[in-house]
C-alpha cells in the first residue's frame, strides 16, 4: 500500500465519521441551546434540566436515524471493501 492510498483511506474514514456523527451533535446542540435559552429566561438552575432534555433528544434522533445510519454504514463498508483489490497493488 502506498502512502497516498493509505491518506486518501484515512481522510475518507474520518469525512464518514463527521458525517455520520454530525446529525447526532446538532440535535444535541439545538436542545442544549434551547435548554440554556429556558433557564436564562426563567433563572431555573437544576442541574438534571440540562441533561434529560438532551439525553431525550438523541434517543428520538437515534430511533429516527437508524435506517438511514445502518443504509449509509452498509454503504461506506461495501466500498471499503471493494476498494481492498486494489490495495494490494
Amino acid at each position: 500500500m502506498n502512502p497516498e492510498l493509505a491518506v486518501d483511506i484515512f481522510k475518507t474514514t474520518i469525512m464518514f465519521a463527521l458525517y455520520v456523527v454530525a446529525p447526532f451533535l446538532g440535535v444535541t446542540l439545538v436542545v442544549g441551546l434551547a435548554t440554556s435559552l429556558f433557564q436564562a429566561v426563567t433563572s431555573l438552575q437544576e442541574p438534571t434540566l440540562t441533561f434529560a432534555p438532551k439525553l431525550l433528544a438523541l434517543a428520538g434522533a437515534m430511533l429516527l436515524l437508524t435506517p438511514w445510519l445502518l443504509r449509509a454504514l452498509s454503504e461506506f463498508t461495501i466500498s471499503f471493501i471493494t476498494r481492498m483489490g486494489t490495495m494490494a497493488h
